[in-house]
């Protein structure tokens, strides 16, 4: 096996936290995996992976040079498709927050398919941060100002947030008229994935942003517990207006306080700095730009 091989199964094993997992998505006997690791850690004088029981993860040395793989990988991959007209082809990894993932990624992905056969594609769906080097994505695709400075951040969207209560709701604690006016009033609380923290309803007044904390009985972290807590009639909840069309054609969620709008929430995707991109994360990352700007968000 050559260098070049030997750091493509060197990258792959990082990315999946195992050599026979790398070996049985490579297609490569379990030895010559592990031989080709031993090649290049002779090769270069320095221990790239540390081995627990219960995975495989790079040692300091081994995320650096697996760094630089992902470049010259990328390089080499962006030639020979540049002179062979190829369409970039390969394994794509992403992470997406799970209600933006199934209401505008996935009804698009027929289209990204026939224009892109060779791309496989792997989507995780989460709201916690990720690692993309220790855990292998290539990009990330999130809602919210992006809090981490190594990574850089391609706005795709703003979403308009809207307040909304429940039918049941409105019939037990009165429509609410101001924001600055809630007492009696009851929120759900939706806990902040980041720092565990509830995060508090916003309202744009005069275009300056206005907080408030109310009362609740219910706290979750999941968007989909937010809503459903919604319908029961827990309280009153903010969310972008995309993921709530059934709820309003249903009529089991109701706008209120609508002259007073939450600041609408930035959709970006994000992905490391400095790193080369292979063809087929770029043409994703355009891709997914196109998708969100024929959106009505």
């Amino acid at each position: 096996m050559d260098w070049l091989d030997s750091m493509r199964v060197f990258a792959h094993i990082v990315e999946q936290k195992s050599f026979s997992a790398a070996a049985r998505d490579l297609g490569l006997p379990a030895s010559t995996v592990t031989d080709a690791v031993k090649q290049l850690e002779a090769r270069l004088g320095v221990r790239l992976l540390q081995r627990t029981t219960r995975h495989v993860s790079p040692t300091l040395d081994g995320e650096a040079y697996y760094q630089r793989c992902l470049s010259i990988l990328a390089e080499i991959e962006d030639a020979e498709s540049a002179f062979s007209g190829a369409k970039p082809s390969g394994l794509l990894r992403i992470d997406a927050q799970g209600g933006l993932a199934r209401r505008l990624i996935l009804p698009s992905l027929p289209r990204f398919f026939a224009e892109y056969p060779g791309i496989e594609l792997y989507m995780s769906e989460g709201d916690r941060f990720v690692d993309l080097v220790r855990e292998g994505f290539d990009c990330v695709l999130r809602a919210g100002e992006p809090q981490v400075s190594d990574m850089v951040a391609r706005r795709l969207a703003l979403l308009e947030e809207v307040t909304v209560a429940s039918p049941d709701y409105i019939k037990r604690f009165g429509r609410p008229k101001r924001w600055d006016a809630l007492g009696g009033h009851r929120m759900i609380g939706f806990r902040s994935s980041a720092t565990g923290g509830v995060l508090p309803l916003e309202f744009m007044v005069g275009g300056v942003r206005k907080t408030a904390m109310l009362p609740m009985t219910l706290s979750v972290n999941g968007a989909e517990s937010y809503r459903a807590a919604a319908r029961l009639g827990f309280g009153l909840i903010q969310v972008p207006r995309y993921a709530l069309e059934e709820d309003f054609s249903h009529g089991a969620l109701v706008p209120v306080l609508e002259d007073t709008p939450p600041s609408p929430t930035p959709v970006s995707l994000l992905y490391p700095q400095g790193r080369q991109l292979s063809p087929r994360v770029r043409v994703f990352i355009d891709w997914a730009s196109k998708i969100f700007a024929l959106q009505k968000l």
